[in-house]
């Protein structure tokens, strides 16, 4: 995959990623606030401060996560984004990161 294909597809990540979660805000289901800078995106828990982060990596073709539970490297293979240590899926992943440190059950993507 070209640089420019990647860059494609973790932005258009990166923004269902921040969606489900404004939704969810929105619905009252979790609260929590995203923050975009470029190829990071920060969700904060407000109830209790912590963080996940979430960043693409165009030299390596990965997405980053960083939560209380550890950093996660996920790479593209066959439409989806897999860990690189695992083969766990990302929305799967993010949505036991997020349950875990929102306190509510969520399920993304």
């Amino acid at each position: 995959m070209g640089e420019s294909e990647f860059l494609a597809q973790a932005e258009a990540t990166l923004t269902t990623i921040a969606a489900a979660l404004d939704r969810l805000n929105d619905e009252d289901m979790l609260d929590v606030e995203c923050s975009r800078s470029g190829n990071v995106l920060e969700i904060e828990f407000i109830d209790n401060g912590s963080k996940i982060i979430v960043n693409s990596q165009a030299a390596m073709q990965e997405l980053w996560v960083a939560s209380r539970s550890g950093g996660y490297h996920y790479k593209q293979k066959d439409g989806k984004w897999l860990n690189t240590r695992d083969g766990s899926e990302l929305f799967y992943s993010l949505s036991e990161m997020v349950t875990a440190q929102g306190g509510s059950p969520v399920v993304l993507g």
